[in-house]
């Protein structure tokens, strides 16, 4: 395993709707590729909503935007409160 991790995890929140809407990401733990190409996922914590966004590292005190993420939105099709 390297050092440093291929992937970065994320969980993204949403909170208010429209010009109110406001997005905070959190990071929440690493993916490495094993010998065998599987990733293994170490997370520090499980989201609530239960996504997890993989991203590459993108450098040193980078924090991935909105766009990063594309849609967001719960799978389930519930909207935020």
């Amino acid at each position: 395993m390297a050092d440093k991790p291929e992937l970065r995890a994320f969980t993204v929140n949403q909170y208010g709707k429209g010009a109110d809407r406001s997005t905070r990401w959190t990071e929440i733990g690493a993916a490495w590729r094993t010998q065998k190409g599987h990733l293994r996922i170490q997370l520090e914590a499980v989201p609530v909503n239960g996504q997890i966004i993989l991203l590459p590292p993108k450098g040193e005190g980078d924090e991935p935007n909105d766009e990063s993420a594309g849609d967001v939105s719960d799978p389930s099709g519930a909207e935020a409160e």
